[in-house]
């Protein structure tokens, strides 16, 4: 990567000092209830570890390393601890805050357990990064990721409540050709659907059996007495807002309250069952993974992805940071 290099830490990577050196981290086990302790380098390869396939490109997972140790850097210089559930612990190892295999369970399954080969490959990409946190005007940045895109990564106001300059919808178009389950389509029965809304059947008698795109602007079915009726679209080319049996929904409630993997979807009827297909996993705020691999793929650098996805960001050491 094209960013500060690792030789501002003066102790050797592995030694007692440089450990002693880097920041801790304490992560509750939310299994255990423990609390693991650990120098940030060993708490981003555990990260990695359970946030993105180790068969990835190596630059791909670079990339993840860059982005997870953001995430955290930037908890610890605010002292965020939301989330927590017991005093004494700075994360979560769920997709709350990030998801983390424990030291313990990376010498067990993975040193030891025939992934040898795939943990030098992550902890590689952690080494090659090392220290190596992006900023936004002197600051750590909310360092946002997600499975994969379906198209497009989405602006944070069209997720969440606030504008940040840096998370802004940019094109992905990587995923499609090589992401399992890219489109997945689920099934409601009518009932059900109005059911898992909380919508009372109140709908408005329709027209015409139905067939929805993006571009479309309604879709109704008189058998079934259920309008639904599409509004408007992000720029991320999600749902933004729909109406469904009357009552107005954003894209996102209707992705959690049906349990669909993105908030970008078509939707289609026949007889008495409604099929919701859905493109991409995820928020689609920030780093698509799915679409960094796809980049690594075609020969883009760690230091590439990462200024795709974050838009204006820098790069700076984790000790020039925390000097300041």
């Amino acid at each position: 990567m094209a960013v500060p290099a690792a030789t501002a830490t003066p102790a050797q990577p592995g030694t007692a000092a440089d450990a002693a050196a880097q920041p801790q981290v304490s992560v509750y086990l939310s299994q255990s209830g423990q609390i693991e302790t650990l120098p940030l380098e060993d708490y981003v390869s555990g990260v990695i570890a359970a946030e993105m396939p180790a068969d990835f490109e190596l630059e791909a997972l670079k990339a993840q390393a860059v982005a997870a140790r953001t995430f955290i850097v930037r908890r610890l210089r605010a002292g965020d601890v939301s989330g927590v559930p017991v005093p004494g612990a700075d994360v979560t190892d769920t997709i709350s805050h990030q998801a983390y295999v424990s030291a313990a369970t990376l010498e067990r399954e993975w040193a030891h357990g025939g992934k040898s080969a795939e943990l030098a490959k992550l902890r590689r990409a952690v080494l090659e990064t090392r220290g190596i946190i992006m900023t936004y005007k002197g600051e750590p940045i909310t360092a946002s990721f997600f499975a994969s895109s379906g198209g497009y990564t989405e602006n944070s106001e069209d997720y969440w409540n606030a504008a940040v300059p840096y998370l802004r919808s940019v094109a992905s178009p990587w995923e499609k050709g090589i992401t399992p389950n890219y489109a997945v389509t689920y099934t409601f029965s009518t009932s059900e659907l109005l059911n898992k809304l909380g919508v009372a059947d109140k709908a408005v008698p329709a027209s015409k059996d139905i067939n929805h795109s993006a571009k479309a602007q309604s879709v109704a079915s008189s058998s079934s007495g259920i309008t639904i009726e599409l509004l408007s679209l992000t720029t991320g080319h999600r749902i933004k807002q729909i109406s469904i049996g009357g009552t107005l929904f954003t894209g996102r409630e209707v992705r959690e309250k049906l349990g669909l993997r993105s908030s970008q979807f078509t939707w289609k009827r026949k007889g008495n069952e409604i099929f919701i297909t859905t493109y991409g996993n995820g928020h689609g705020v920030g780093m698509s993974q799915w679409g960094a691999n796809g980049m690594a793929k075609e020969g883009s650098t760690a230091t590439q992805i990462l200024k795709h996805y974050y838009s204006g960001i820098s790069f700076c050491q984790v000790s020039t940071l925390l000097k300041k």
